[in-house]
């Protein structure tokens, strides 16, 4: 789970700076670098942002991708990275991921493909809890795309969509360079799919909305992401 405070890279600050709500104070840093927002309190909730909303304006595909991925091993590469000045996104199955800190439902018995580590680490240096924490995978940067060059990182905010619930997450964790579609099992159990590591996720269905150049920091504050999440998917959804 993400906590306490934001950073924001200077692209994304410009769009959070007119709305700061009560209780966010801001810090800014030197004009070459990233603008902190640090949160004292989470303010009430605004209006949600309708999930047929969200993937109305994630119809039409501008690929930055400079081809397609799997979604699963051996499948064919059907899926682009798509791009609009906001946020990247892409549509795809859920595949559980399980890895980090090890739990209940989530360790080397429960699933045969578990890691101990993530990409990603707490504040406090300990791997992400994968129970807990809605975090989204990434792929390994690749020649097909390199998802920093869209300004996407760790505790970048994310807004997946499955069906109509719509779910805020960070990015937590760095798959393989060929695979797209993952998603941590408390991101998975949020929307409403089987969050089982073996046979759980879902086939295909869901969308992931990645915000450019934002990071919540710690990573752990999911309450952070789910705030930040909101005002952007509001600001996406009705952006030209």
């Amino acid at each position: 789970m993400r906590a306490q405070s934001l950073t924001v890279a200077a692209a994304g600050a410009a769009l959070l700076a007119p709305t700061t709500p009560p209780g966010i104070t801001s810090v800014a840093a030197s004009a070459a670098g990233p603008q902190v927002v640090r949160q004292d309190s989470v303010p009430r909730r605004a209006a949600e942002v309708r999930a047929a909303d969200l993937l109305a304006k994630a119809r039409d595909c501008a690929p930055v991708s400079r081809g397609r991925y799997r979604n699963d091993d051996g499948a064919p590469a059907t899926t682009p990275v798509c791009g609009t000045r906001e946020a990247v996104f892409w549509k795809a199955d859920l595949d559980i991921d399980c890895d980090g800190r090890p739990g209940r439902h989530c360790n080397d018995r429960t699933d045969p493909l578990f890691s101990g580590s993530t990409a990603y680490q707490q504040s406090d240096g300990r791997q992400l809890d994968a129970e807990r924490l809605p975090y989204v995978v990434v792929p390994g940067p690749s020649r097909v795309w390199d998802h920093g060059d869209d300004g996407v990182r760790g505790g970048s905010v994310a807004a997946v969509v499955h069906r109509d619930r719509v779910r805020y997450a960070v990015v937590g964790d760095v798959g393989p360079h060929d695979l797209i579609g993952e998603a941590s099992y408390a991101t998975a159990e949020a929307l409403g799919i089987r969050p089982d590591p073996r046979g759980g996720g879902t086939a295909s269905g869901v969308t992931y909305i990645v915000f450019k150049d934002t990071r919540v920091a710690p990573i752990e504050d999911h309450a952070a992401a789910v705030m930040v999440g909101e005002r952007l998917a509001r600001q996406f959804v009705r952006s030209r």
